[in-house]
């Protein structure tokens, strides 16, 4: 099997007219849990949406383990995809929505989807409609952890959660990739959840992919700097992302190419946030990429 869990390759849908997505390149290897950010209209949804099959690219090709997904039973039976909003038969209990997952799944484990559920306290036998929306987060990762996907995609699980069901949903999350090995890519805008938890990261904008790789690597390569005001060539800087000026003070997010050592600078190190939100608001694509991604 592949040592990538996910990789597109061009990959573009368009509505009409309008591309959601286009010339989307990246490469997520195995193993990884990885977070899917961007702004409202980035593509984040079509691009989930292509990689486990439910939509028909119009540009490129899409593969998971190796695999196109789209009608392709063999490569979706080990994907996993937890849609936005966790729609789920409001009208039916989690032990009829466990029953009928095992009629329609091939690999199910039905005791996972009970543990997990008995775990967090939630009634097997109350309609899911009746529940909290945290309840119903727990539900849709519990049905979708009982299918034992190798890869699981995940829009928005958390968007409209509150601070405790966020956490015991992200808890969850954690604990079934320990005990599964599972490669998950998540979809978020809650950035401070995502740092704890990813090691990952592709960052969408304007339908496409602005930046990608392992985050360790992606953070090593950024730095804050914060100098006399100069808008040239700072050594050692290989792309400057992002620039605020005052009359006398430079504030710079950059992509370095090894140690900074001009005195004249102060050297932080950014967090996950600084190096997204800078990407975002730069809105052009990165002249360099990190190892194992091309974006």
């Amino acid at each position: 099997m592949t040592d990538l869990a996910s990789e597109t390759d061009a990959l573009g849908k368009r509505y009409g007219r309008m591309w959601a997505l286009r010339d989307c390149s990246m490469q997520l290897p195995a193993g990884r849990i990885a977070a899917l950010v961007g702004p409202n209209g980035a593509g984040k949804s079509t691009l989930l949406h292509l990689a486990v099959g439910l939509l028909q690219p119009d540009e490129g090709r899409v593969r998971a383990f190796g695999e196109e997904p789209r009608g392709n039973s063999r490569a979706l039976a080990d994907i996993g995809f937890v849609a936005q909003d966790t729609p789920l038969y409001r009208d039916f209990t989690a032990t009829e929505l466990i029953t009928m997952g095992g009629k329609l799944n091939r690999r199910w484990d039905a005791d996972v989807a009970r543990r997990r559920l008995d775990g967090a306290g939630i009634p097997l036998g109350k309609a899911v409609g009746t529940l909290s929306g945290g309840q119903r987060a727990q539900v849709a990762l519990a049905i979708a952890l009982a299918k034992q996907p190798q890869l699981l995609l995940l829009d928005e699980p958390i968007a409209a959660l509150d601070p405790l069901a966020r956490h015991e949903f992200m808890q969850a999350l954690m604990d079934a990739v320990a005990e599964t090995g599972a490669t998950v890519l998540l979809s978020s805008h809650l950035l401070t959840d995502l740092e704890r938890t990813c090691d990952h990261l592709v960052v969408l904008r304007d339908a496409r992919v602005r930046l990608a790789g392992p985050v360790d690597d992606l953070l090593g390569d950024h730095r804050i700097l914060v100098g006399p005001r100069t808008e040239g060539p700072i050594r050692g800087v290989v792309q400057v992302i992002r620039a605020s000026h005052t009359d006398r003070q430079s504030t710079l997010l950059v992509r370095t190419a090894g140690p900074l050592t001009d005195p004249a600078w102060t050297v932080r190190e950014p967090t996950l946030e600084d190096v997204v939100l800078a990407h975002l608001a730069a809105g052009a694509p990165s002249t360099r990429t990190a190892p194992e991604v091309t974006a």
